[in-house]
């Protein structure tokens, strides 16, 4: 009986010591394979998020991170409540930490919490809004330790660096040729894209003799796409006699594809540039006849939530966070689409 008794104790005892020592094979350096992390993007349904959700979740298996997703129902004001309610969960479930992307003011007192709670908070995408990040800045009070983006200003100067290369001669041939802007809204994220291409688009063209002095540029700004706002700037432009239109995000080329689509010939001159990707874009890139859309730019929206989670990780386990992860945009266009959906840069839906 003794030696069963010893058995018993000498078994117990060394699984105990197992227990201690073993794991599931997921475990990182800051402990725990079932800590997480929480991203709250803008939203959730759509092409472009799901994409991020991808690389978020495909960083949190590298890493060995629970990782949830959750965005509003929409981008507009009427939805902020929810996606705050949504950071509120975060901080109450105790999330390990928070990848962030708002759509509107109004998070210092969530983000207050965070920082009370050692909740280290990755901004992602157009991130917290400047009058939020001053605010806890000014109280000393910021949980913020890396923004991971695409460079809104920098991509949009792409996209006008190559769509003035494919006009320049039209330019140069033209009394006074009109290049149109729609600005999708009046977020920093729709300021930072109409403000990069005009900037870049205005140094190449008064940098070369024969297009200097011969354009115009000329911006619609919406709040939204509700009734057809992106229609009704495209609209506004063709009878300002805009001859070249660049559209700030993927809402407005589907709003102006369908337009165009239903105007006959109407918009049959003129040239269109876009940003971001989705079905729409890529059938009218891959269009023949009717308008033109020369290109556009691409935002690598695997890699934002790749890096995004990453970084959470980084400052979780107490290793070096790059404060600004500029994720580069790409130029796309009919003779590259295929490759670019391939890659994941281009996605569709």
């Amino acid at each position: 009986m003794k030696k069963i008794l010893s058995i018993i104790l000498v078994v117990t005892m060394l699984a105990i010591v197992l227990a201690g020592c073993g794991g599931t094979g997921t475990e990182t350096g800051a402990g725990a394979a079932d800590k997480t992390i929480a991203v709250v993007a803008k939203g959730e349904s759509h092409a472009f998020w799901q994409s991020v959700k991808a690389g978020a979740e495909a960083a949190g298996e590298k890493y060995g991170y629970k990782i949830t997703f959750r965005g509003p129902a929409s981008e507009s004001a009427k939805d902020l409540p929810s996606q705050k309610e949504m950071v509120q969960t975060a901080l109450s479930n105790n999330a390990s930490a928070i990848v962030l992307a708002t759509i509107g003011e109004g998070f210092v007192d969530l983000l207050t919490q965070a920082k009370d709670s050692n909740i280290p908070v990755v901004q992602f995408d157009s991130g917290i809004w400047a009058n939020d990040v001053a605010a806890l800045d000014a109280a000393g009070k910021n949980p913020l330790v890396a923004h991971v983006a695409t460079s809104n200003y920098l991509a949009a100067g792409t996209v006008a660096e190559n769509f003035y290369a494919a006009i320049k001669e039209d330019i140069a041939a033209a009394d006074e040729y009109i290049v149109g802007v729609i600005q999708h809204d009046e977020t920093q994220t729709g300021i930072d894209r109409a403000t990069g291409f005009i900037d870049k688009f205005s140094e190449l063209a008064d940098a070369d003799a024969s297009t200097k002095g011969k354009y115009r540029i000329e911006k619609e700004v919406k709040p939204g796409d509700a009734d057809n706002a992106y229609k009704a700037a495209l609209e506004a432009l063709a009878e300002k006699g805009a001859s070249a239109i660049f559209m700030s995000n993927e809402g407005v080329v589907k709003q102006v594809y369908d337009a165009i689509g239903a105007a006959g010939a109407k918009y049959d001159e003129i040239k269109f540039a876009g940003y971001d990707a989705g079905t729409k874009q890529i059938e009218w890139m891959k269009k023949t006849t009717g308008p033109k859309l020369v290109g556009a730019v691409a935002q690598d929206s695997f890699q934002i939530g790749y890096q995004a989670v990453e970084q959470a990780v980084f400052a979780l386990e107490g290793k070096e966070v790059t404060e600004k992860v500029d994720i580069a945009g790409a130029w796309w266009d009919a003779t590259n689409v295929d490759e670019m959906i391939e890659k994941n840069l281009v996605y569709q839906g």
